[in-house]
């Protein structure tokens, strides 16, 4: 598994990190065991994972419980990342959420604390001085961001606070934050967390045509805005979609890889970029996760990836947020 220094801190963390929402079940992800569960998170440390990323709003806290009766035997070996949510902003909710997901993690200190989207009732200067007074007083060691676009992160650069990392949706099936707000991370060495690497499953090469894909999940931009689920107002892009996923599958059959690895390398080695975030609901799936993590790509192959999925980058623009037309992310 390899290491990677997050943003500018003096935190490593392995390039895949475990991402901690679908292990609460629930509505987004359906029933879950606790036990599949809490092998997951186990099986993810066992093969090299160290990087485990959480939020309050995951389960309302279940999450961080799950991750510390996984790994509390561990906890300093491990890097945890948690989010507080926008509407806890205000600097004395942001203390309390602080020490809420404290105690549901079983943890003096929260490695990475992020703001899980933007407030933009709240000035963020007033917000970051909450987390470096957080940070100094060892409850934090360090602070980033979570859906943050070139106009917030830079709102947030210019305050002078560090901000160490900025999690986004980023995947070959979505490339929206190449246009603006990766260049920005790059110049200001912020650190991308990239979430949803696999779209879902898309990627892991299950699904073959649109009418596969269970239709709870149809819900992106990638989709007709007629599907049920659907928050946007686009007529989608799954014909572009699809043939990205056949290109795929054909080049991942060339190299002898599986889609889902060499989608997660492709994306390790963009610029900027410090962890995939992949999920797993059970032992099985996160030991799959970590292939990526030692997997390297030539040049021409990540070339290739980056052609195939041009035609689809451009069709779903510069909107770095994935579900609605109306963005969330400026």
């Amino acid at each position: 598994m390899q290491m990677r220094r997050l943003g500018r801190t003096d935190i490593d963390v392995s390039v895949v990190a475990f991402g901690c929402w679908g292990i609460v079940g629930g509505e987004n992800w359906g029933p879950q065991d606790r036990q599949d569960s809490v092998a997951a998170l186990r099986a993810a440390y066992d093969g090299g994972v160290t990087f485990f990323d959480t939020a309050e709003l995951y389960g309302d806290g279940y999450s961080e419980q799950l991750l510390a009766e996984a790994l509390s035997d561990v906890r300093d070996r491990i890097v945890i990342a948690s989010k507080a949510a926008s509407t806890h902003f205000a600097p004395a909710e942001l203390r309390e959420a602080c020490e809420r997901s404290l105690r549901h993690l079983r943890t003096d200190r929260i490695d990475l604390y992020q703001l899980h989207w933007p407030n933009w009732e709240i000035p963020v200067g007033e917000v970051l001085a909450v987390l470096a007074e957080l940070k100094q007083e060892g409850k934090i060691r360090a602070y980033g961001v979570s859906n943050f676009g070139k106009q917030d992160l830079g709102e947030c650069l210019a305050t002078g606070h560090p901000i160490a990392s900025n999690q986004l949706a980023y995947s070959l099936l979505f490339r929206a934050i190449e246009y603006e707000i990766r260049p920005l991370c790059e110049q200001a060495g912020v650190s991308i967390l990239c979430y949803s690497p696999l779209m879902q499953g898309l990627l892991g090469g299950k699904y073959s045509r649109p009418e596969e894909f269970p239709v709870e999940r149809a819900r992106t931009r990638h989709f007709s805005c007629e599907r049920p689920p659907a928050r946007h107002s686009e007529p989608g892009a799954e014909a572009e979609t699809f043939e990205v996923l056949a290109g795929l599958r054909e080049l991942a059959t060339e190299i002898g890889e599986s889609m889902a690895d060499v989608s997660l390398a492709w994306l390790l080695a963009q610029p900027a970029v410090t962890a995939v975030i992949a999920g797993a609901r059970n032992a099985v799936q996160a030991r799959r996760n970590l292939r990526a993590g030692s997997l390297v790509l030539p040049e021409r192959m990540l070339q290739r990836l980056a052609d195939l999925t041009e035609p689809l980058k451009r069709k779903l623009g510069p909107n770095a947020d994935m579900w609605q037309t109306e963005s969330r992310i400026r």
